[in-house]
This record gives C-alpha cells, sequence and structure tokens, in this order.
C-alpha cells in the first residue's frame, strides 16, 4: 500500500537530497584523486583514462534500465539497494593499489548510482507532486553541486590522510548511512499502475518538445560545466596562474551553482519567472562564459567566465528537471527522469570530448568557441506554450499546478 497524501506531504526531502550528494561526491571525489596520484600507483594516460571513463559509461547503460524499475517496484527501494550497493562496491577500493580493482570499484560505484540517482529524482518529483517542483529541484541539485565542489578537496585531504582505502571506506559509510536514513524517513510510494506503450509510443514521448527541450538543455549545461571543469586548470596555467588557481576556478564555477539553483527554483514556483524563458537564459549566460574564454583569455576572465557558467548551469538545472517533474505523468516518472539524467550524462562526456579534440586539431580557443556556439543553439528550441499538449502528459498532468505552464513561453 502507499502512503497516504498527507504522509506525502510531509515527507522528509533531506535524505533525498543526500542521496544525490552521495553521487557526485562519490564520482568526483575519486576521480580527482586517479588524476592526482595515477603516478604513485602506476596508471599510464590510457589507464587513467579508462578508470576515470567507466562511471560515466555504467550510468550512461544503466540509468534508464533503473529508472523504468523505479516506476515498476517504487522509488524507494530502489533507492535503498543502490546507495547499499554503492556501500558495498566501494569496499573493492580498500584494495586500491591494484589499478584492476580500482577500475572493479569505479565501474561498481557508477552502477549503483545509476540506480539511487534517477530514482531519487523521480521521488522527489512524486513527493512534491508539482506545487514546489522548482524549488525542491532546485535544493537538489544544490547539493549535487555541493558535492561537486568539496569532493576534489575532501577527496584529496583523505587520500593524503589514508591514501584511497580510507577515501573507499569513507564513503561506503556514506552511503550505508545515507540508505538507513531513506529507509527510515523516506516513505514507501507504492508504484501506479501503467498502461503498455510500445517503441512507436516511447519514439513519440521522448521527442515531444516537453521532454527534448529541457533534457537537451541538461545536456548543452552539463557539457558546458565538465569542459570547464576539466580545462579550467590548463587554462589558468596557460594564463600565467598555478594549477591552485585553477582549481579555485572550478570552485568558483561550482559555488556558483549552488548559490544561484534554489533561488531560480523558488523564483519558478512563484511565477516569476518560466521555464523556457529562465532555460534560454541559463545556456545563454552558460555560452557567453565560454566564448569569454575562447575571446578574452586573462587571469581575471577566467574567473569571471567560471562564474558565469555556474551561474548559467545553475539556472538551466533546476528549470529542466522541473518541468520534467511537471510535464510527466507519475507513473512514468522514473523511466522520465532516467532518460533525462541519460542526456545530462552524454552531455557530461561529450563536452570534454568535444573541447578537447577541436582543441587539438585547431587550438584552444577555436574549441571554447564551438563549445559556446552549440551550448547558445541549444537554447533554440522552444516549449509549447501549455504542458498538458504534450504527449508526455498522455494520462493527464500530474498536479494541478500543470496547467500554469503557460507562462514558460
Amino acid at each position: 500500500m502507499g502512503s497516504s497524501p498527507a504522509v506525502i506531504a510531509q515527507a522528509p526531502l533531506a535524505p533525498l537530497y543526500a542521496a544525490g550528494f552521495v553521487t557526485a561526491f562519490g564520482a568526483h571525489s575519486v576521480a580527482a584523486g586517479l588524476g592526482a596520484q595515477s603516478g604513485n600507483i602506476g596508471l599510464t594516460l590510457l589507464n587513467l583514462g579508462v578508470l576515470l571513463a567507466v562511471y560515466d559509461v555504467s550510468e550512461v547503460f544503466l540509468k534508464p534500465v533503473f529508472g523504468v524499475l523505479s516506476d515498476r517496484v517504487g522509488a524507494k527501494p530502489v533507492i535503498v539497494g543502490g546507495l547499499l550497493g554503492f556501500a558495498v562496491l566501494s569496499l573493492i577500493g580498500l584494495w586500491a593499489a591494484d589499478p584492476l580493482l580500482l577500475g572493479l570499484a569505479r565501474l561498481g560505484q557508477g552502477a549503483a548510482a545509476s540506480a539511487f540517482s534517477p530514482a531519487s529524482s523521480a521521488m522527489v518529483a512524486r513527493l512534491t507532486a508539482g506545487k514546489s517542483a522548482g524549488t525542491v529541484f532546485g535544493r537538489y541539485g544544490s547539493w549535487k553541486s555541493l558535492g561537486y565542489v568539496i569532493g576534489p578537496l575532501l577527496g584529496a585531504g583523505l587520500i593524503l590522510a589514508g591514501g584511497f582505502a580510507l577515501l573507499f571506506a569513507v564513503l561506503s559509510v556514506l552511503a550505508a548511512g545515507t540508505a538507513v536514513w531513506v529507509m527510515a524517513a523516506v516513505p514507501h510510494l507504492a508504484p501506479l499502475p501503467r498502461r503498455r506503450y510500445t517503441v512507436l509510443d516511447l519514439a513519440r514521448q521522448v521527442s515531444e518538445r516537453s521532454f527534448l527541450v529541457p533534457t537537451l538543455a541538461l545536456a548543452a549545461s552539463m557539457g558546458a560545466m565538465g569542459a570547464a571543469i576539466g580545462f579550467l586548470p590548463a587554462l589558468a596555467v596557460r594564463d600565467g596562474l598555478d594549477p591552485l588557481a585553477g582549481t579555485a576556478a572550478v570552485s568558483v564555477l561550482a559555488v556558483a551553482s549552488v548559490l544561484v539553483q534554489p533561488r531560480i527554483g523558488r523564483l519558478r514556483d512563484r511565477h516569476r519567472i518560466g521555464d523556457a524563458v529562465g532555460m534560454r537564459a541559463g545556456l545563454l549566460v552558460t555560452a557567453a562564459g565560454a566564448a569569454l574564454l575562447a575571446i578574452a583569455p586573462s587571469p581575471v576572465t577566467d574567473f569571471v567566465a567560471a562564474a558565469a557558467i555556474g551561474t548559467g548551469v545553475g539556472a538551466a538545472t533546476p528549470l529542466g528537471f522541473a518541468h520534467l517533474a511537471d510535464a510527466t505523468p507519475p507513473e512514468r516518472m522514473g523511466r522520465t527522469m532516467g532518460s533525462a539524467e541519460l542526456g545530462r550524462e552524454l552531455g557530461d562526456a561529450g563536452g570534454p570530448l568535444l573541447l578537447g579534440g577541436v582543441a587539438t586539431l585547431a587550438g584552444l580557443p577555436l574549441g571554447l568557441g564551438v563549445l559556446a556556439l552549440l551550448v547558445a543553439a541549444a537554447s533554440i528550441p522552444t516549449l509549447r506554450s501549455r504542458s498538458v499538449s504534450s504527449g508526455l502528459n498522455q494520462g493527464g498532468p500530474r498536479g494541478s499546478n500543470s496547467s500554469s505552464r503557460g507562462r514558460m513561453d
């Protein structure tokens, strides 16, 4: 049996925010540690690249699968199971001096995060029932961004104190503690009856503007963020700064995203900003930050551009997820969130690859310019004036707030 509406309305969201933090902190703390310690543990550049990629590769393939599973069995079991899996598989990292075991630990963490990340997004959406989707997704995204901020710093400190074994032990304890918190505090929402969907139905749904436009915005903003996080330290060195200044620029980007997301979410719920206008503005600000790095590189513009990119990503992200939450019937919220997060992962992987590939062939300024143009181009598609007209809303809007999305354009 599912929980009553009164219980749902009073359900704590903090454990779900913590789950979002775990996936971001786990991914970035280990990734930064691998880069810093690759020479000490005998990793070649190829091995390093593989170890960095396996986490994201497992997420690309598995997030949609676990999103569908959360619709079938309920989001809470998938979240708890994913967190416990993350805790257990992180223990492989206690023997992290072996690159093979490091790779297995990283692959296992990515697979487990593929379960609880989209399921947490779906649970947040169902618990809010459309009434404050902007605010809660702003906070959820802010906690994820906080994991991006402190992950590399705290991970480096833990590795310095006790090697990779200590880092993986802390990640295991953190994930297990969050699983217990979710188990104890978050109500179980029973899966809702769903009609059968054909492949044709799925193709139509994922091509509807109410899905495609916000997912494109999420992918483009994450691509720019991933590229900036990877290349800002190199840009800082090129502009005469030390690597520590590059790390500080990355922190500026992440802090800007942390601070902006909850504010944008509240503005949306107060009807002071529309989804389409806000996502478009966020993407254009992000593109402007990348263009600034391309056109006028300097120690000052490195930090200004980092703040702009973080602000733009912080604007587009909660609006994209909140729009998806409002436009999706509750019975397939998991599948939609899993597919949307797949788009983000592709952007996260594609942004750095695009920038690195173009920069190798024609120089870093041109690479940044191409990235800026593509992010700006992602702001061109528009949402329909009413999300309830979308194919994603077959079966009706998910809440009374859905029909108010006429303010989006």
